[in-house]
């Protein structure tokens, strides 16, 4: 009986993006034919609207034909003309799913750092980068070690977007643990904490490098399951009971923004150290709210 839900369901969700990329696609053309200042500050108000109402349709829709509850805590002060870092842990792809249904239209759009090959996902990798979101190699140190050059290159894409960024409202989201967690991937890098996988540093510094002090907080989420990890179909066939988000916002330490994360060990070092105090604190975050989840 699940796919009596979840084909409807998929076929309302593909009409919904098709509605808003058309339009989408039109006022993208447009700012790229004409790139000029002028028409990019018009343009952009529109591009990130249509984009906020293809996440609104979509979480009504979750409300409609889901009972999955959302309960949302923390002591962040949000806002839409802000200027944020986001943070999360990562489990499921339904994490994107509830940080847009979390933070649509109460911060500005969040904006991912995608895998490159993600520009070929139909309809969606154009509308990602009509919405200059920034594509990566994502490398693996292997393969940066092989050659530095590639290293050097996603640097460069970080610069780049982090230069459009300056200019708008933003919140740019970054999944620190670099992949979804498994207990597989948890044993097999000896993770020291219980819940979470090692948090990767490199990106996080190159975006406080870039942006300097045109970021004034950061927001650490935190996203729990506590019936266990899900799917996209567990979403989609109403197997999602709960989901609890925990939000807390930090200042951005003003000593770590603009360091040679490269280049300076010693800074290296300090910075790795804020990064693991916050995940420590994550993980002892989901440890509370799987402690007060529902039997």
């Amino acid at each position: 009986m699940k796919w009596f839900r979840i084909v409807p369901i998929l076929l309302l969700i593909a009409l919904n993006t098709l509605l808003h990329c058309v339009p989408l696609f039109v006022v993208a053309l447009f700012k790229a034919v004409l790139p000029l200042a002028a028409v990019r500050r018009a343009c952009n108000p529109l591009l990130t609207g249509l984009a906020e109402s293809w996440i609104g349709v979509n979480s009504t829709m979750i409300g409609l034909f889901t009972d999955t509850r959302f309960e949302v805590g923390g002591d962040a002060v949000l806002a839409r003309d802000g200027h944020y870092l986001v943070l999360a842990n990562h489990q499921s792809w339904v994490d994107i799913v509830v940080l847009q249904k979390v933070f649509n239209r109460r911060i500005p759009l969040l904006r991912f750092f995608l895998k490159r090959s993600l520009f070929w996902v139909p309809v969606l990798g154009l509308a990602w980068w009509a919405l200059d979101f920034p594509f990566m190699g994502r490398y693996s140190r292997k393969q940066i070690a092989k050659n530095p050059e590639l290293g050097r290159r996603d640097m460069e894409v970080t610069r780049r977007a982090c230069e459009k960024f300056r200019d708008i409202p933003v919140a740019v989201m970054n999944f620190v643990e670099g992949t979804r967690f498994t207990r597989a991937k948890h044993d097999g890098q000896s993770s020291p904490f219980r819940y979470l996988l090692k948090p990767k540093s490199g990106g996080v510094a190159f975006v406080l490098d870039a942006m300097g002090q045109g970021l004034h907080a950061l927001l650490d989420v935190t996203i729990v399951y506590p019936k266990g990890i899900p799917s996209m179909l567990d979403l989609m066939a109403n197997r999602v009971p709960q989901v609890k988000v925990l939000v807390r916002q930090w200042p951005i330490p003003a000593e770590l923004a603009g360091g040679d994360y490269q280049g300076d060990r010693g800074f290296r070092a300090r910075f790795q150290q804020w990064m693991n105090g916050l995940w420590q604190q994550k993980d002892e975050d989901i440890a509370m709210l799987l402690e007060q989840s529902t039997p």
